[in-house]
């Protein structure tokens, strides 16, 4: 791990210092949205097999699969997190890593939750695992993390688009991908909509098992062969393992997700959809992303009502899909939705039968050094964060105490590529201020986020002169204030007092990646002290 005393640092365009180099490795400071073009002018690829005669790639044992691809010291795992809190995929292939002895791995998962952190962190402990890459470090394991202990090399953290860059780029080279399928037949053709453990889409790992060496394929539900839909094709499977059970149905996807209840986060959602539609994005075909957070619920019922309202239809919704947007396109308030995840059953269920609701790879969905992604054309984006500062700046990774503990997934993606993207936060969250001078860790620049809306007010970015001048002749309701952003920086610091900077160490324990591999930031050891102040929010971004 880099001692930050050794380390060349230089400033990035948002004015963070971040290394030049570390650990050998070359880094590009962040350099604006869209300025940083591919380093390789041609993507990474997977070596080539070849199984003339093979009629069946079922393998009795997960240990048997794993020695068949010839998992070794030093090497590269993946796993994509569809099943969320109730994985057990990956709990189940690290302890049998460990049993093989098997060790300083990297692990490069699209992400990661409570239900594997305890098995991640014995691990790192004993040197199973020895560098993360990607995803993201939620509870105790983002506090391991945070200590700067066991890790000699700072983790990735990137967005799902970013992460999606890093594969195809060759930045994250995957020796063996473990994909938990829901539904596999016996040559690996795979989808996430049958079975015990359906969990909608396993679209987080097509570019794991288009990319990498090796690909075995771990399911609960085998069936008989050829497996429809066909979401990840045999030519991509080594091997499948069948088990008894691969996920935990009951946490895979919320039963009931429920709109927040709060008077605060209700005004902050209600107040987000008439701004939205005072600066005129409430439009016939708009095309919107709202997270699973109670206040991006709520954006999406009082959306819902002005749509029905208006007697105009949404054009396609996306990201993390729920019941309420399948109501919408249900009642036609929405044509189209395309899910990154699915949140709750009725998501899952929808998507087995109705045409107009489909996935799509994550790379289409966000990666800039694709050739197109979705989020270029959505209308409004509704985001949340840890901190937003008077550069518009947010922070998405880290508690204001500076611990690693929220994800980051599409965050920045979709911050860039929509027409308004909006930034809902309370304006302070127990003692701590929300909207600072300086946010702790940037992960999405300031350039990129148009609105912060608060309970108490709402900025404009003085860089959207446009956005500006249409509420000039809006009729703005009495009850909603719009201010700047020192004005809501004041409020909060007048109520919680003044930030306090995290009890940094010297260590680097991580680095924020942009969407386009650029370092927008860096993450150092924090003293043991602070871990107790830590206050967990709202997941609106995964």
């Amino acid at each position: 791990m880099a001692d930050t005393g050794e380390v060349e640092w230089v400033e990035n365009q948002i004015g963070r210092l971040v290394p030049r180099s570390i650990n050998g490795e070359e880094l590009t400071p962040y350099c604006g949205p869209f300025n940083a073009v591919p380093r390789n002018d041609r993507k990474h690829g997977p070596r080539l097999g070849y199984i003339a005669d093979q009629t069946s790639e079922v393998i009795a044992t997960l240990g048997a699969a794993i020695e068949k691809v010839g998992l070794k010291d030093g090497m590269t795992i993946s796993f994509h997190h569809h099943f969320r809190n109730g994985d057990m995929v990956m709990n189940m292939v690290l302890h049998e890593i460990q049993k093989m002895g098997i060790r300083n791995l990297t692990l490069a998962p699209t992400s990661t939750f409570q239900c594997q952190e305890d098995m991640i962190i014995k691990c790192i402990k004993d040197g199973t695992i020895a560098h993360i890459e990607g995803g993201s470090a939620r509870g105790e394991f983002g506090r391991l993390v945070s200590s700067g202990k066991y890790l000699d090399k700072p983790m990735k953290i990137r967005s799902h688009g970013g992460r999606v860059r890093a594969v195809e780029a060759g930045d994250i080279k995957i020796d063996v991908a473990f994909v938990g399928a829901p539904s596999a037949d016996e040559l690996g053709n795979l989808n996430a909509i049958n079975g015990p453990s359906a969990c909608g889409t396993i679209n987080f790992a097509y570019v794991d098992v288009n990319f990498a060496d090796h690909v075995i394929a771990i399911t609960d539900n085998l069936v008989e062969y050829p497996n429809f839909p066909m979401s990840i094709s045999q030519e991509k499977v080594d091997y499948v393992v069948v088990v008894d059970k691969i996920g935990d149905p009951s946490k895979i996807a919320s039963g009931e997700l429920r709109v927040t209840n709060s008077p605060t986060r209700l005004k902050i959602a209600k107040d987000t959809v008439t701004i939205s539609d005072l600066l005129g994005y409430v439009k016939d075909g708009m095309n919107f992303q709202a997270g699973a957070g109670g206040i991006s619920l709520a954006f999406n019922e009082y959306l819902h009502k002005l749509i029905k309202k208006k007697g105009i239809t949404a054009g396609w919704a996306q990201g993390g899909t729920t019941k309420f947007l399948v109501d919408m396109l249900k009642d036609g308030t929405v044509k189209k939705l395309i899910t990154g995840q699915a949140f709750d059953m009725v998501a899952i269920e929808n998507m087995k039968n109705n045409p107009n609701h489909v996935d799509l790879p994550i790379g289409a969905y966000a990666n800039i050094h694709g050739k197109g992604c979705t989020v270029n054309k959505l209308d409004v984006v509704v985001l949340g964060a840890t901190e937003v500062d008077l550069d518009f700046n947010a922070n998405t990774a880290t508690m204001s105490t500076g611990i690693i503990a929220e994800p980051v997934g599409g965050h920045s993606d979709t911050a860039a590529g929509a027409s308004l993207t909006i930034v809902t936060v309370p304006l302070f969250r127990g003692r701590f201020p929300v909207v600072v001078k300086r946010c702790t860790t940037v992960v999405t620049p300031g350039e990129t986020v148009d609105v912060v809306v608060t309970e108490r007010g709402i900025a404009i970015n003085p860089r959207r002169m446009d956005l500006l001048e249409k509420l000039k002749h809006a009729k703005v309701p009495k009850e909603m204030r719009i201010c700047t952003i020192e004005e809501l920086n004041r409020m909060a610091t007048d109520i919680t007092g003044s930030k306090v900077e995290p009890n940094w160490g010297n260590k680097i324990v991580a680095l924020i990646e942009y969407r386009d591999g650029t370092i927008i930031d860096v993450v150092r050891d924090v003293v043991p002290k602070y871990y107790d102040d830590a206050v967990y929010v709202d997941k609106d971004r995964e």
